[in-house]
């Protein structure tokens, strides 16, 4: 193997366990029990269901950290999409903020139905490595029937 490759793998690996020095914080807040959706909100028990499969590891403070959060660059790109998650929507403080930032608001919030439906929601990324996540037309059906009463929009 010519030098310049061992240099530059050398150098790729040594950048590799560099970058696990870079750490963003994985948080999971403190959650007030009456500030829950639960809490404010009839969801029943098929609905919970569907929540905890494939939404509240990202909208809620209730995260079950996977241990490939812990790995760099890997780990960055999911506490991002946890983080942003949960400034967008947060089942862990309910109701939502009616004022939404203003990264948020230039385009008309879709409602919560419509990313499921359309396969927004749960994101591919996660139903790619969570299995349970993946809804059934049925689990779509029933929890936009849910959220459509329930939810403001």
């Amino acid at each position: 193997m010519p030098t310049y490759a061992r240099g530059a793998i050398f150098g790729f690996c040594a950048l590799l366990v560099a970058i696990q020095f870079i750490r963003p914080a994985r948080t999971n807040p403190q959650v007030t029990p009456a500030s829950t959706l639960e809490a404010k909100v009839n969801v029943p028990p098929d609905v919970e269901r569907i929540l905890t499969a494939a939404c509240k590891d990202c909208h809620s403070y209730e995260t079950r950290w996977p241990w490939y959060s812990n790995v760099a660059p890997v780990s960055w790109f999911v506490i991002n999409h946890v983080n942003d998650a949960r400034q967008r929507l947060n089942f862990s403080e309910w109701p939502p903020p009616t004022s939404v930032s203003a990264r948020f608001s230039r385009r008309p919030r879709p409602s919560a139905c419509d990313e499921v439906q359309t396969h927004d929601m749960p994101l591919f990324s996660y139903r790619l490595i969570h299995r349970d996540s993946r809804l059934t037309p049925q689990d779509i059906q029933t929890f936009c029937q849910w959220a459509n009463a329930a939810l403001p929009q």
